[in-house]
């Protein structure tokens, strides 16, 4: 019996090497593939925006003489407000793509005391063109149309209700008795 013993762990032994062999021998011919499926497979890299937007649109609307309110309306809350300079705004927009060079907008707005001097910056896009832009990677589609044509609008004509009624005098609310917010003294 013990001569038996001794074969099987004998055979077990030469099955684990020639086993662990095998297992060497394939991890070479898997490197190759599994190189060739991780090129394949890529992380997804994602658009990083930071900053207002701002269109050529926005920029038009500005007109001398405006109050902060008014351009906060139309630009939004200004990226960077200074202490110091407490008589301009910084409209500043960034967008950093996979593969590309940074692109960076900035547009200045100068006030005296509540009213707005000038503006001045870069070129801004039109909305247009800056929502082209953000569906393309590399491929050049077609620019989605933002504004309804008139014939578009005429399909979906406002509704026309007609002048309610007036209605029966209010309902007077009912007499309605809360229990006591605290437990009664014992």
């Amino acid at each position: 019996m013990h001569v038996k013993a001794r074969c099987s762990a004998r055979l077990g032994l030469v099955l684990s090497i020639g086993a662990s062999l095998v297992a060497l021998a394939g991890c070479s011919s898997f490197d190759g593939a599994s190189n060739r499926l991780a090129n394949l497979v890529t992380p997804y890299k994602v658009d990083v925006v930071q900053g207002n937007f701002v269109s050529r649109e926005q920029v038009e609307a500005l007109q001398p003489g405006m109050s902060r309110q008014q351009v906060r309306e139309i630009l939004g809350t200004p990226l960077v407000t200074s202490v110091f300079h407490a008589d301009r705004w910084e409209y500043v927009f960034t967008i950093k793509r996979p593969g590309e060079e940074i692109q960076t907008r900035k547009l200045t707005v100068y006030f005296t005391g509540d009213v707005l001097q000038r503006s001045e910056g870069d070129e801004m896009p039109t909305e247009t063109e800056f929502v082209a832009t953000l569906g393309s990677r590399g491929s050049k589609g077609k620019v989605p149309v933002l504004e309804a044509t008139p014939e578009q609008l005429a399909k979906y004509p406002a509704s026309q209700r007609p002048p309610t009624a007036p209605t029966a005098a209010p309902l007077e609310p009912a007499s309605i008795s809360y229990p006591p917010l605290e437990a009664p003294a014992r």
